[in-house]
């Protein structure tokens, strides 16, 4: 069982950045493979990013909507993964939720995930 707490969000403006945190219970994170997704209100949930176990390379994955803007990144030593934003437009408002995929491997659908945590609010103002 892991437990997720993100925290970071917040309001900004457009062209700003932001850094969201998640940090996560237990012993087992590092063979987590980890995700961020958002959910926009009246919107389906969607991937944002994902990293997989260290071990295995640390490998990442972006929506295409995020390359270039957005880096997910993870601390095993402190049991947390991060998402850091910038470059933000008013459509990055949504909340923004992590989430932890027993496989290790990266997934980019929600349904992969096993364990999400409450999320956090991300409010871009034009």
């Amino acid at each position: 069982q892991v437990q997720l707490v993100e925290s970071g969000g917040g309001l900004v403006q457009a062209g700003g950045s932001l850094r969201l945190s998640c940090a996560a219970s237990g012993r087992t994170f590092s063979s987590y493979a980890m995700g961020w997704f958002r959910q926009a209100p009246g919107k389906e949930r969607e991937f944002v990013a994902a990293i997989s176990i260290s071990w295995s390379g640390g490998r990442t994955t972006y929506a295409d909507s995020m390359k270039g803007r957005f880096t997910i990144s993870r601390d095993n030593a402190k049991n947390t993964v991060y998402l850091q934003m910038s470059s933000l437009k008013p459509e990055d408002t949504a909340v923004y939720y992590c989430a932890a995929r027993p496989s290790g491997r990266l997934g980019v659908h929600s349904n992969e995930y096993d364990y999400w945590g409450q999320g956090t609010q991300v409010t871009v103002s034009s």
